[in-house]
């Protein structure tokens, strides 16, 4: 920290070059790390055990039946099509002449939109119901992890009142997650009843939310040891720009690929540990780690 930083703010990351590129390698790094590590492998066996078991049910009893849904959604929409076009001044629909293809074209594209975005949200149940599950196992991975890479992890004195603020925390993390969901989702949505400019917009905000929301997670480990707040965690995130972005993308992916999904959770925790390490912890107020030690 140099002498001009002001006291609980966090500086902008500027030591690491091509943070885009950067940002998307961390779960790499991860994994070659955990591959290395046979001390490691113990927190991450029993979880992935975890995520195959909930993997199963999630696909099972969301992505197959959503499956089925889309086809059954999508199979009407160029009948609405052409009857939209129809209602159109006869102008514009000189202008749609390719309509037959365009349909077609129209219904491909949504139907595989619609499938991604079924992957990405059974991705975010696994990555929330397995973190809940995998708790004491990712806990003790992402310690053991900046243990290796800093050689130090802040340990606060363990009491009755710290484990209940401990827990309150961890509840009080997913209300402010859920809430910001809310809060960017909901006009979202109503962007989707504008096609397609409104839906493409949608789409893409939808992936943004979907990446800060992992990205969160990801990252939460190191920060909760330190006992930063919400909007810390946010500002952390904002900062760490473009690096955080495309970590957080690559995150997204991983956990939204089927079967990928299983094996990714545990990689994306000691990920985003690494990524605090090299990119947040060191640009810490000094005070914010021995507030962790009172």
């Amino acid at each position: 920290m140099t002498d001009e930083q002001e006291p609980g703010v966090i500086q902008q990351v500027g030591a690491l070059p091509v943070g885009v590129v950067a940002g998307a390698t961390y779960p790499l790094q991860a994994l070659l790390l955990i591959a290395k590590t046979p001390q490691l492998w113990r927190c991450v066996v029993i979880p992935i055990g975890v995520n195959c078991v909930l993997g199963a049910i999630l696909y099972a009893g969301l992505l197959l039946p959503g499956w089925r849904g889309i086809d059954q959604w999508t199979s009407g929409l160029p009948e609405w099509l052409t009857v939209w076009v129809a209602s159109l001044p006869p102008w514009a629909s000189r202008l749609l002449t390719w309509l037959p293809t365009g349909a077609t074209v129209f219904d491909d594209v949504l139907r595989w939109l619609v499938a991604i975005a079924l992957f990405v949200l059974t991705g975010l149940l696994l990555v929330q119901f397995g973190a809940i599950l995998g708790a004491p196992w990712y806990g003790n991975l992402a310690e053991q992890t900046e243990q290796l890479r800093m050689g130090r992890v802040p340990v606060g004195s363990p009491s009755l009142s710290r484990a209940v603020q401990d827990i309150w925390r961890a509840i009080t993390f997913q209300l402010k997650k859920l809430l910001l969901t809310i809060a960017i989702g909901l006009p979202l949505l109503v962007l989707n009843f504008l096609p397609p400019v409104g839906t493409t917009i949608a789409s893409a905000g939808g992936v943004v939310l979907a990446s800060l929301l992992v990205g969160l997670d990801f990252l939460d480990a190191p920060l909760e040891r330190r006992r930063l707040s919400f909007r810390r965690k946010l500002a952390v995130l904002g900062r760490s720009l473009p690096a955080s972005g495309t970590f957080s993308w690559s995150c997204l992916v991983l956990v939204s690929v089927p079967f990928v999904s299983l094996l990714a959770v545990p990689i994306c925790v000691a990920a985003g540990t690494l990524f605090c390490c090299d990119r947040v912890l060191p640009y810490l107020p000094a005070s914010q780690d021995a507030n962790d030690n009172a």
